[in-house]
């Protein structure tokens, strides 16, 4: 006999709660934060054939769900708390939700992050998730607080994720090991929590790259309402990366997109606490260029000439 919708939430993703009052199974969650803390909350969509492929692994699909919604935490300074799931099945298949609520289970007990709620329906393969995060008052990361003089930085490496695309595409071709770990950094992008809650009180503006390095950074400074010049052959790249064209890597790494890595500014003052605050979350960051008055963004690459910003951003309705 084929599961129903109310089976299946039984089945794959009832969980007793901790944090929260109520959780699966009423017709709201209830969710109490702690006293001097303010709320998170952030919601992403990933609809097959746009955000992944069908041939994704159950398993990484679940991880990535989740983890392209607690980067978007990372990004704030916040804690993971809880997460909601909605989620379109062509048909109760459990082979798949097998795989899938173990790579998304997985991932949320990494972080501590509960299921509360969500809803299922039939449909095209649709995963929608909401997520919640604790951050003290006040100490919030902020789109809008780069200030001239700051550095520029970006956790991570930047660019595997889109160069895994263009293998699927054949604009690439990679094999073995190397194709392995491009298509691992996009099929299971670790989101930098542990990193944005370091550096608290340290980054004066932050923003997780999701869109493109170049697309995202761009929300940082019109919201700030700076400019910045980037150093675009710091980029950070991996050892498959660095093995690329230049005009790949300056691609990839620009404008791929898919990275979930945090971008960040801070005052040359607190380089070492940024420093100290990336020991702490076990993640490399790189200094990548400087905000600056003048608004626009300037490129330059390795011998500080200009070069002209021909790269694009991924867009929903353009890309």
């Amino acid at each position: 006999m084929s599961l129903g919708e109310f089976d299946l939430i039984q089945k794959f993703f009832t969980r007793s709660v901790k944090r929260a009052a109520l959780g699966v199974g009423d017709d709201c969650a209830l969710f109490a934060t702690s006293p001097g803390m303010q709320l998170a909350v952030s919601s992403d969509m990933l609809v097959e054939g746009r955000h992944f492929l069908s041939t994704v692994a159950p398993e990484r699909l679940g991880h990535k769900a989740l983890a392209v919604n607690l980067s978007d935490l990372a990004a704030c300074g916040a804690k993971p708390v809880a997460f909601t799931l909605a989620l379109a099945l062509p048909r109760a298949d459990e082979r798949f939700l097998e795989g899938f609520s173990r790579g998304l289970l997985a991932l949320a007990d990494l972080h501590d992050c509960e299921l509360i709620g969500g809803d299922t329906t039939q449909g095209p393969l649709n995963i929608c998730i909401a997520v919640f995060g604790e951050v003290p008052v006040g100490n919030a990361l902020l789109r809008s607080g780069a200030k001239p003089g700051d550095d520029l930085y970006v956790s991570g490496t930047l660019g595997d994720a889109r160069l895994a695309l263009e293998v699927f595409r054949g604009a690439v071709a990679l094999e073995g090991t190397s194709f392995d770990a491009v298509r691992s950094a996009m099929e299971t992008p670790q989101p930098r929590v542990a990193l944005g809650m370091a550096l608290r009180g340290i980054a004066t503006s932050a923003i997780d790259v999701s869109d493109g390095l170049l697309g995202d950074l761009a929300h940082v400074l019109r919201r700030s309402g700076v400019g910045a010049t980037l150093e675009i052959d710091a980029m950070p790249r991996s050892t498959v990366m660095a093995a690329q064209t230049v005009a790949w890597q300056r691609e990839c790494t620009l404008a791929g997109g898919d990275d979930y890595e945090l971008i960040f500014s801070a005052p040359p003052a607190l380089a070492e606490p940024v420093r100290a605050a990336a020991r702490e979350a076990q993640t490399g960051v790189t200094r990548i260029g400087r905000i600056e008055a003048q608004a626009g963004l300037r490129l330059i690459d390795r011998d500080g000439l200009a070069v002209e910003n021909r790269f694009g951003s991924f867009d929903h309705f353009r890309s």
